[in-house]
């Protein structure tokens, strides 16, 4: 089966784990993905992953999920995509949208690689946006 699209089927697979209570998540890798991934864990929504690029063709990511000690409640509490295969959204600089005035991150794709929405607005550049995430 193939999927039509690799990042929702990305994040689909953390909230997945995450709702099942699940500590590791494996996910098909690609410059996309790890992108992200990167992002997740630079800003604390993820404890650690790892880049197996030995597994099958494509290679692996694996990401250690992160949860609260006390109430185990997930330290994502949502995300989801804004931009897919059949109607790609694009948003100049000045327009990308903040997610909960600025708690959470969009994460956009843009001509000087992934970044997160104040990145974009720092390095003034706009582009694709990916998903959103708090």
């Amino acid at each position: 089966m193939a999927v039509t699209d690799p990042i929702a089927d990305y994040l689909t697979r953390i909230r997945n784990a995450q709702q099942a209570g699940h500590k590791i998540v494996e996910i098909p890798a690609s410059k996309m993905k790890k992108s992200i991934t990167e992002i997740l864990y630079d800003q604390g929504y993820i404890l650690k992953y790892m880049f197996d690029d030995d597994a099958g063709k494509q290679g692996l990511i694996k990401i250690a999920l992160k949860y609260n000690q006390n109430t185990k409640v997930p330290a994502i509490r949502k995300l989801g995509r804004y931009s897919t295969p059949g109607l790609r959204r694009y948003s100049k600089v000045d327009e990308i949208p903040m997610v909960i005035n600025g708690l959470g991150l969009t994460i956009v794709s843009t001509s000087k690689g992934v970044m997160t929405d104040k990145q974009a607005k720092k390095e003034n550049v706009g582009g694709e946006l990916v998903c959103y995430i708090y």
